[in-house]
């Protein structure tokens, strides 16, 4: 209960220096103020780049299984991977045949063309060659018209479905269903426009800005059966088959490439968790260095706040004594000032957290990037302030504390 009492006192002593003093305040709490925007926009901004990517790893689906030449991530041994033969569409066909019924495969292949409708041209273009299965496997479906069915991929059929950013540059407001593009050099129809998927941060492709035909038409337009990389999706009946699935899907590929027991792989097994794992460390690492980058800020303002503690106590110091003359605790006179340096930083913290949402939303609206200030980073924020402003007014707080009340009073 005394601590209580005193506890109490020592705040409504503290927050009446702080209302004394506004200017000398105000100036103190700026230098807290610069290192909680640096540190909460750093967050931010690593808050926001996770979740986009996040959202644009999404699109690759977390139970499908990529089977490629060269595997996502390349650390070491660069050049045996892009010496590994192309996986063929023959290939595909077989890994299609194999799964038949136990899983949905499906093949594609990737090129650049230009575009053009009329007196509209669109340079280097995404043309992605795919099946009929491609929606199963990402998700994507067409907003208008249709995407490609069976028949569009035995008969080669020159049909194409275009991106919603495509269809806007290329058309305009006019309805692009049914007119003809050319694509590169082949007049393709248009039967389909996807849904809008937004760009890609992360220096992907933008998904809408791509053209989707049929695989058996992008080998008829733009390269042969053989000598075209193919890149195989496989998606799994359930995440927990997974793991069954990447075995068999090892041993197929082997078994249709004639590797013997000794030899390598020559193909890669790709997935989302493997990417996801890659980016967590990249990124924990660069997240690390901003932090400790920003963190500076932070420390030389909890500095500044500890030189004004220190001033303050001086100038108090007639005070100190006068309270413990007539009984005031070490404790007492402790508390007062930790509160005091506490409530400045806090105040600081308050309007760097502000500031840091109004950044927030400018950043946001400008479209540079995505930054994502959670409750939990201001929350914290709090406590990092708080926790600066205790630790700064310790030693100030203590030689108080600990001053003779006899010295004290004699103090001019």
């Amino acid at each position: 209960m005394k601590l209580l009492v005193d506890a109490n006192e020592s705040l409504r002593i503290a927050i009446g220096a702080v209302a004394a003093n506004k200017a000398r305040g105000a100036l103190t709490t700026l230098g807290i103020i610069i290192g909680i925007v640096a540190v909460t926009m750093t967050l931010a901004a690593s808050n926001g780049m996770q979740q986009s990517f996040r959202q644009a790893a999404g699109s690759i689906g977390a139970d499908v299984i990529y089977v490629s030449r060269m595997p996502w991530i390349t650390v070491n041994d660069f050049f045996t991977f892009r010496n590994r033969p192309n996986i063929s569409l023959d290939e595909a066909d077989k890994m299609v045949a194999a799964f038949a019924g136990t899983a949905i495969v499906n093949p594609s292949m990737f090129g650049r063309q230009p575009l053009k409708y009329r007196s509209e041209v669109l340079q280097d273009v995404a043309i992605v060659g795919t099946s009929e299965k491609m929606p199963l496997i990402s998700g994507q479906v067409p907003e208008d018209g249709r995407f490609l069915m069976a028949f569009d991929v035995r008969f080669k059929k020159n049909v194409a479905i275009i991106g919603k950013d495509i269809a806007e540059n290329l058309f305009s407001t006019a309805d692009p269903i049914n007119k003809t593009i050319n694509i590169g050099r082949y007049r393709y129809r248009v039967i389909g426009v996807m849904e809008k998927q937004g760009g890609n941060s992360f220096g992907g492709p933008n998904l809408d800005m791509q053209v989707f035909i049929p695989i058996t038409s992008f080998v008829k337009s733009f390269g042969g059966r053989r000598n075209t990389d193919v890149n195989i999706a496989v998606k799994a009946g359930s995440i927990e088959a997974m793991n069954s699935l990447e075995y068999e899907i090892t041993g197929e590929m082997r078994r249709i490439r004639k590797l013997r027991p000794t030899e390598d792989d020559n193909f890669s097994i790709n997935k989302l968790d493997s990417l996801m794992g890659a980016f967590n460390s990249v990124f924990g690492a660069v997240l690390g260095i901003g932090l400790m980058v920003t963190s500076i800020s932070l420390i030389v303002g909890g500095i500044g706040v500890m030189n004004i503690m220190f001033v303050s106590v001086t100038e108090r110091t007639r005070e100190i004594g006068i309270r413990k003359a007539i009984g005031a605790r070490r404790r007492s006179i402790l508390m007062q000032f930790l509160f005091e340096s506490a409530l400045i930083c806090v105040l600081g913290g308050l309007l760097g957290i502000g500031l840091s949402v109004l950044l927030t939303l400018v950043v946001n609206a400008s479209g540079a990037f995505t930054a994502s200030l959670s409750p939990g980073i201001m929350f914290s924020a709090v406590l990092v302030s708080a926790l600066v402003g205790i630790i700064a007014g310790l030693v100030p707080a203590y030689k108080g504390a600990n001053f003779a009340p006899i010295d004290a009073l004699r103090y001019e």
